[in-house]
């Protein structure tokens, strides 16, 4: 699992940062690419990854203001051109099944892939299968938008090989049923009960990925104990008035909201124009105090997301 942060920008593209995306690499888990926000020119950001369009599985969209939707009917009229052909579903607030549908009627785009929508009509569970479980909550913005709760299940434990061999089981298919947690009887008249043979399970990994929104208590129920929180920092420590004005969130109120939560690590994002070169980091320097594990992120940073130890 990773984190790769296909723009980082607030409003409008600079030289520097591109609009909103961010992609949730789970490969591994279950080979595919969840995007959460497209922002305009998401598509040219990919070219300098290694993720293929066909990959994108899910797109989270947090609300409709353009810097977070622009690249949609782009991106999803290349996926056909790339050769995905696997169904896409798009996620988002009432209003973006018409946007998208309305831009590729216009255009006359033909997708060669089934596209589904999930209007979120109300806070809660939105997705879940055997893997994940995915949860939305509303935020403060000056729109309806949402932030996104990833909840990977706990991995099964692992056999432990050590102590069937210590137990004098025979390998073969017995391993497999005694890992299955299935009840054995062995040839020598032994039962043996799959559990006592399996390790703890791995805890699965919580990745918590907010749109624009002032300080709120949502904040903390999507963050709660995370390894990860993608929160915007659009304005600086000492400028919570203006974040309350612009319904955005100073660095100093994503840590606090970090601290609060007990997340492992805080990622910045969205950030604004005004801060270029050195003077983004310094969003992350100075509320270091408040939360240690705070870092402002470019264009193209991949984070992994590891397992608890």
């Amino acid at each position: 699992m990773q984190l790769e942060f296909l723009g980082t920008g607030a409003g409008s593209p600079s030289k520097q940062r591109n609009v909103t995306s961010v992609a949730l690499r789970l490969l591994e888990e279950r080979n595919a690419i969840w995007l959460f926000d497209v922002g305009e020119a998401t598509q040219h950001q990919i070219l300098y990854t290694t993720i293929r369009p066909r990959k994108i599985e899910k797109i989270f969209i947090t609300h409709l203001h353009g810097d977070h939707i622009f690249g949609l009917p782009g991106l999803l009229s290349s996926r056909s051109f790339q050769g995905g052909n696997e169904p896409l579903t798009i996620y988002g607030p009432v209003g973006i099944k018409k946007f998208v549908l309305t831009a590729l009627q216009v255009s006359e785009s033909r997708l060669s892939y089934p596209l589904h929508f999930v209007e979120i009509q109300q806070e809660g569970k939105i997705f879940e299968d055997q893997g994940f479980t995915v949860y939305a909550k509303k935020l403060d913005h000056k729109i309806t938008c949402y932030g996104y709760r990833v909840v990977e299940h706990d991995h099964p434990g692992e056999l432990l090989a050590d102590k069937l061999r210590a137990a004098k089981v025979p390998s073969g298919p017995i391993y497999g049923q005694l890992k299955a947690g299935k009840t054995v009887e062995l040839p020598d008249g032994r039962v043996l009960d799959g559990h006592d043979f399996i390790g703890q399970p791995q805890p699965g990994r919580v990745v918590a990925i907010l749109g624009d929104t002032r300080a709120t208590k949502n904040a903390l129920w999507l963050a709660k104990d995370a390894d990860a929180l993608v929160h915007e920092s659009t304005f600086g420590k000492d400028e919570a008035q203006l974040a309350h004005n612009y319904y955005h969130s100073t660095s100093k109120q994503a840590a606090e909201i970090a601290k609060k939560a007990g997340v492992k690590r805080l990622f910045l994002t969205h950030i604004s124009a005004r801060y270029a070169g050195k003077a983004a980091y310094q969003l992350a320097y100075q509320v270091r105090n408040i939360f240690p594990e705070t870092r402002v992120v470019n264009d193209l940073d991949v984070f992994d997301i590891p397992f608890k130890k």
